[in-house]
C-alpha cells in the first residue's frame, strides 16, 4: 500500500471539479423534495391518500421502489428512489477511471516505476470514491434535519445513499480487474448495475400486485438499500448485507489485482483480424466502429425508458382523477393541458438531459483518441483535422437524435395504447425531438472546450450535472429565473401541452453553431496532442 496517500491526493487534484459537483448535486436533490411535498400535501390526510394510491401503483413502484408509509419523510425518501442508482453509477465510473483507464493510458506503469505498492492505485481509487459518498451523506443528513425531519431517518437515508455508492464502487473495482480496457470494464460494471435495478424493479412490481416473485428484489443490492425504509421502520440490518457484499468485492478485487499483469485483464481480449476491413478506410467508418457499441447501449436505454414512462401515463391519469393537489405536482413539471401532458412534458425534458449526456460522451471520444495517440495516427494519413473531428461529431449529433426518436416513439406508442389515443404518438415524439437544440448546445460546448482548452474538456460533464440540478430542484428551491435560464432546456417549449415557438429553437441552434465553430477554429490551430 506504499504511496496510497500520494495517489489519493493526485486523484483529488484530477477530480477537483467533477467529484464535488456530483456529490453536492445528488446530496441536495432530496432536500428539494421536502418543500414540494410539504406545500402540496400540508395535511396528514392528503399525504395518506397520495401514499395509499401510489404504494399499489405498478408504474410508480417501478420508478421509485416500494412505499411503506405516508409521513413526509417517507414520501421524500421514496420519491428519491432512483438517486441511489445514480450515486452507484458515478461511483463505479470514478473507480474505473482511476484504475483500468489509468492502466490503459500507461499512467499506472509510469507511477509504478516509483516507490508505489502494487495495490496502491486500487486502494487510492476506492478510498476517494468511498470517501466521496461519505461526504455526500454528511451533506445530506444535516440538510434533511434542517427541514424539520427526524434525525434517525435523516441519518439512515444518508447511509442508504452512501452504501449504494460503496457496493458499486467495489463492483467497479472488480470489473477493472477483469477487463483489459476501460470501456469494457465500464460496460461490465454498468451491466451489473442494470441487472441489480432490473431485479429490484421486477420484485417490487410483483410484490405490489401480489405476484409470486417479489423475492427477486432481495437478490439486488439496490433492493437492499431501498428496504432500509428511512423515517418509517428505520431498518439498519439491510445495510449490513451491503457492507458484507462490499467487503467481499473489495477483497476479490485486491486478490485479482495481484494475479494479473499490469495493463492486462483476467479476461483476455478477443484478437482482431490481421487486416482491416475495406470499410474502415475513412474517418467516418472508423468513427462508426468506435461509436456503434455505446450508441446501441444508449438506444436500448432510451427504448427502456420510453417503455416505462409510457406505461406510467395511465397511472398518472388515474391518480390525478379527482385529486387537484396531486395534479399540481405534475403541473410543476411543465405543460398546460392536464396532468398527462404535464407528466409527458417533464419526461421529455428529463430524457433530453440524458440525451445531452450521450452527446457529451460521444464528443469527448475526440479527447480520448487524442490522449491515447490514435488521433496522430489518423492525421498522419490523408485525413485532415476537420474531417477527423467531423466524423466523431456526426455521431455526437446523430446519436442523441436517434436515441430521442426511439425513446419518443416507444413512449408515444405505449402511451397511445394505454390511453386509447393514437395522437399521443406524434405529440410525444415531437416533444422528444424538440429537445435537440438544447442537446446540441451542450454538445457544442464540449467541442468548444476540446478545441480551446482541451485539458478542461471533461468539465462539460459539469454543465450536464447543472442542467440536471436545475431540472429536478430549480422550481422547488425557488431559484431566480436568471439562474434557471442558464440551462438551455429551460428555453425549450414544454411539449406536449405547451405552446411551440420557433424563436427558442433558432436561438439555441445559433448558440450551438457559435460554440462549435469556435471550438473547431481552436482545434485547427492548437497542437495535437495538447500538452
Amino acid at each position: 500500500m506504499t504511496g496510497t496517500g500520494r495517489l489519493v491526493r493526485l486523484i483529488l487534484r484530477r477530480d477537483r471539479v467533477l467529484l464535488p459537483l456530483w456529490v453536492v448535486v445528488l446530496a441536495l436533490v432530496p432536500a428539494g423534495y421536502v418543500g414540494s411535498f410539504r406545500e402540496l400535501f400540508p395535511t396528514e390526510a392528503e399525504r395518506l391518500q397520495y401514499a395509499t394510491v401510489s404504494a399499489g401503483n405498478a408504474g410508480f413502484v417501478a420508478l421509485y421502489g416500494p412505499l411503506h408509509g405516508s409521513s413526509l419523510g417517507e414520501l421524500v425518501a421514496w420519491r428519491g428512489g432512483f438517486l441511489p442508482v445514480m450515486i452507484a453509477l458515478f461511483s463505479l465510473l470514478t473507480v474505473v477511471r482511476h484504475t483500468r483507464a489509468d492502466e490503459e493510458a500507461g499512467r499506472t506503469e509510469l507511477i509504478g516505476a516509483g516507490v508505489v505498492g502494487r495495490r496502491a492505485g486500487l486502494a487510492a481509487a476506492l478510498t476517494v470514491t468511498l470517501g466521496a459518498t461519505v461526504v455526500l451523506a454528511l451533506i445530506l443528513a444535516p440538510a434533511m434535519i434542517s427541514q424539520g425531519l427526524p434525525v434517525a431517518g435523516s441519518v439512515l437515508l444518508a447511509a442508504e445513499y452512501a452504501l449504494a455508492g460503496w457496493v458499486f464502487a467495489a463492483a467497479g473495482a472488480v470489473a477493472a480487474q477483469l477487463a483489459a480496457g476501460a470501456r469494457t470494464a465500464r460496460a461490465i460494471a454498468v451491466v451489473a448495475l442494470g441487472a441489480a435495478y432490473a431485479l429490484r424493479l421486477a420484485g417490487d412490481v410483483s410484490g405490489a400486485g401480489g405476484g409470486p416473485v417479489s423475492w427477486l428484489a432481495w437478490l439486488s443490492p439496490i433492493g437492499w438499500v431501498q428496504r432500509m425504509f428511512p423515517y418509517g421502520e428505520n431498518r439498519w440490518w439491510p445495510g449490513a448485507l451491503v457492507l458484507v457484499l462490499t467487503a467481499g468485492l473489495v477483497a476479490t478485487a485486491a486478490v485479482l489485482a495481484a494475479r494479473r499483469d499490469v495493463g492486462a485483464g483476467l479476461v483476455a481480449p478477443r484478437p482482431g483480424p490481421a487486416a482491416a476491413a475495406p470499410g474502415l478506410r475513412t474517418p467516418v467508418a472508423l468513427a462508426w466502429r468506435l461509436h456503434r457499441g455505446p450508441l446501441a447501449g444508449w438506444i436500448a436505454g432510451f427504448a427502456a425508458l420510453g417503455l416505462v414512462f409510457g406505461g406510467v401515463v395511465r397511472s398518472v391519469a388515474d391518480l390525478t382523477s379527482g385529486n387537484p393537489a396531486l395534479a399540481r405536482i405534475f403541473a410543476r413539471m411543465g405543460g398546460s393541458s392536464g396532468a398527462t401532458d404535464s407528466f409527458l412534458a417533464g419526461t421529455t425534458g428529463l430524457m433530453g438531459v440524458i440525451a445531452a449526456a450521450c452527446a457529451v460522451q460521444a464528443t469527448l471520444r475526440l479527447r480520448d483518441e487524442e490522449t491515447a495517440g490514435h488521433a496522430e495516427l489518423v492525421l498522419a494519413t490523408g485525413s485532415g483535422r476537420l474531417r477527423w473531428i467531423g466524423s466523431h461529431l456526426l455521431f455526437a449529433l446523430a446519436g442523441p437524435a436517434l436515441a430521442l426518436a426511439v425513446g419518443g416513439a416507444v413512449c408515444g406508442l405505449v402511451a397511445g395504447l394505454t390511453l386509447h389515443d393514437s395522437g399521443q404518438f406524434t405529440r410525444v415524439l415531437g416533444g422528444m425531438l424538440a429537445q435537440l437544440p438544447a442537446v446540441a448546445v451542450l454538445g457544442a460546448l464540449t467541442v468548444l472546450l476540446f478545441g480551446v482548452v482541451p485539458r478542461a474538456a471533461p468539465a462539460a460533464w459539469a454543465a450536464v450535472a447543472g442542467c440536471v440540478l436545475l431540472l429536478m430542484t430549480g422550481a422547488t428551491l425557488g431559484l431566480s429565473q436568471w439562474v434557471m435560464d442558464l440551462s438551455p432546456f429551460t428555453h425549450v417549449p414544454h411539449l406536449p401541452g405547451g405552446e411551440p415557438s420557433a424563436t427558442p429553437f433558432v436561438i439555441l441552434t445559433a448558440v450551438a453553431v457559435v460554440f462549435a465553430g469556435a471550438g473547431l477554429a481552436g482545434a485547427r490551430r492548437r497542437d495535437i496532442p495538447a500538452t
